[in-house]
Formats: C-alpha cells, structure tokens, sequence
C-alpha cells in the first residue's frame, strides 16, 4: 500500500501560506509510485527555477551597479565604454530568461484571458493545462529550436559586437535556447502537477489575484 510523502517535504502547501506564494507548492495524499516519481523530478525542476531565478536577482544588483559607475566616469570623467553599456542589456536579457521559469511556478505570470477568476478550481487546473501543452510548450519548443542554430554559428566565428569596443556576441544568444530550455522544464513541472490534482493525488493553489491597475 502506497504511504504518504511526508508532510515536511518543503513543496507542500502548509495552510498558513499566502496563496499567491503558494502556487508551485503541493500537497501530496496517497501516491502510485509513477506519481511519486514525477513529483519527485518536479520537485527537483522547482528547485532549479528557483536556483535561476536567485541569479536573476544578483544579476540586477550587479546591473545597477554597472549602469550607476558608467554614468559616474561619463559625466566626471568623461569616460565611456560600448563594453559597459552592451553588458547592461545583457544582464537584462538574462535577468528576464532566467526569472521567468519561477514566475510560471509561482503562478506571478500575468494573465490576460477574461475567465480564470470565475472558475472553480478544477476547471482552472484543466485551463492551466491546456494552456501549457497548446501555447507554451510549442512556442519555448520552437524558439530553442530556433535559437540554438543562431547561437552555434555566433560561437563558431566568434561573433563580436559592431560597436567599437563591443562584447561578444555568442553569450546574450546563448541565453535564448538556455532560458526558454528552464521554461520547457517548468512547464513540464506544472503539468505534472495539474496532471495529478486532477486525479485527486495532489491539493494544488490555483489562486490567482489581478495586477492593480
């Protein structure tokens, strides 16, 4: 007889957790051991979403940083560097690619249908779902695709910026297939997840509170 996964496994969703918090967190009943085992990758994918989302986070203190010491040595110095602007925009697209597999597991997205707050919960999981196997996974499938020839090909000549001083090229392009690579994982994760609340194997929080205009 299948037991049940301990109740202080840190992906649970404790009753006392704000629900808009709470989204990438379940509660698991009594599990076959398939389930056990992909909840268990889920976890793990989880873990990794959140893994990148923290460098996100550095990589927006090591951004200001940067943007505040150019404007310093432009404006007393009279100073600048293509290099320290290009890394700028760098850091940014990195900081959105790598945040955003955390923002699909803590349900931060925005969402733009007209229906989801009238939902119940069960029909909201079925939305969930058919929105990550329709839309998401075919289009983060279709921009890694597409994205790794374009970085391969900036590493193999060793592509550099045309502004003079510039960076290299290949890194930024590598964050295309890489980013929307965490996307897919997350998305598989949230599948997972949906797949076994709607067999009655997992509580999920399907809450979901509208940006304040």
């Amino acid at each position: 007889m299948d037991t049940p996964v301990a109740a202080s496994s840190p992906w649970m969703l404790p009753a006392s957790q704000p629900h808009r918090l709470a989204a990438c967190r379940v509660h698991c009943l009594h599990l076959p051991h398939i389930m056990k085992f992909l909840l268990t990758l889920s976890r793990r994918i989880d873990s990794l979403s959140r893994a990148a989302a923290g460098v996100a986070i550095w990589l927006v203190l090591i951004c200001a940083l940067v943007s505040a010491g150019n404007a310093m040595s432009r404006y007393a110095l009279d100073l600048s560097s293509n290099a320290w602007l290009e890394m700028q925009w760098y850091m940014f697209g990195a900081t959105v690619l790598l945040s955003a597999p955390k923002l699909l597991c803590t349900n931060g997205h925005i969402r733009v249908d007209l229906f989801y707050a009238k939902l119940n919960d069960r029909q909201r999981t079925w939305l969930d779902l058919a929105g990550l196997i329709v839309f998401l996974l075919p289009f983060a499938y279709f921009m890694v695709v597409y994205s790794w020839p374009w970085f391969v090909e900036s590493w193999m000549q060793q592509e550099t910026s045309a502004n003079a001083g510039g960076l290299i090229r290949w890194p930024v392009k590598l964050l295309l297939p890489l980013g929307f690579g965490l996307l897919i994982l997350q998305a598989l994760s949230e599948i997972i997840k949906r797949v076994a609340a709607l067999r009655g194997l997992v509580a999920i929080d399907t809450h979901y509170e509208r940006p304040q205009q």
